[in-house]
C-alpha cells in the first residue's frame, strides 16, 4: 500500500516561501531528501535558504549551479544542496557524492530534481513550486508530495 502525503500552500512573497522553508526544517528529521520542481525564477533556492535558517545554518546560501553540490555543517543537521541543473546523465552524481549524501544523516535538497528522477529514492519529499501570473508577480503555489512510489517527481 502506498501511503501518500500532499498538502498545498499559497504564498504571495518571498518572504512567505522563506518561511515555509524555515517550518519545513523544523519538522524535518535526519535523511529527509527534497526534490526541488520548478522554472527558473520560481523561488527554489529562495525555500532552500529558508530550510538553513531553519536548521541554524548561518553561512550565505546559494544554488551551486557550477559546483553541482554545496554542504553546510553548523547547523542542528548537515545541509547537502544540489543543483543539478548542468547534470547531462544521472550516473554523473556519483561523481559528486550524491549517495552520500542522500543516505547520510542531514538533509539533501535536489534543485531540477526532475532530471535525474530515476536516481530520487522512495520517501523523497517532492516539493512543486509554480507561478500564476494572474494572482500576482509574487504568487506561488507550492505543493508539497510525499510517497513510496517511483517515478512521481514530473
Amino acid at each position: 500500500m502506498d501511503n501518500t502525503f500532499e498538502r498545498t500552500y499559497e504564498v504571495n512573497s518571498p518572504e512567505e516561501t522563506y518561511s515555509l522553508g524555515m517550518d519545513f526544517a523544523a519538522k524535518a528529521l535526519p535523511g529527509t531528501v527534497i526534490a526541488l520542481i520548478g522554472d527558473l525564477g520560481v523561488g527554489k533556492t529562495v525555500f532552500t535558504k529558508g530550510i538553513a535558517k531553519g536548521l541554524g545554518i548561518t553561512d550565505n546560501v546559494t544554488s551551486p549551479t557550477f559546483t553541482i553540490l554545496e554542504s553546510y555543517y553548523q547547523g542542528k543537521m548537515p545541509l547537502h544542496h544540489f543543483d543539478v541543473y548542468r547534470i547531462g546523465d544521472p550516473g554523473e552524481m556519483e561523481e559528486v557524492g550524491f549517495d552520500d549524501c542522500v543516505y547520510s544523516d542531514g538533509i539533501t535538497i535536489i534543485e531540477w530534481a526532475g532530471l535525474i528522477e530515476e536516481i530520487i529514492p522512495k520517501g523523497t519529499f517532492c516539493v512543486k513550486i509554480e507561478k500564476d501570473l494572474s494572482k500576482g508577480n509574487d504568487y506561488r503555489k507550492i505543493t508539497v508530495t510525499k510517497t513510496e512510489k517511483e517515478g512521481y517527481l514530473s
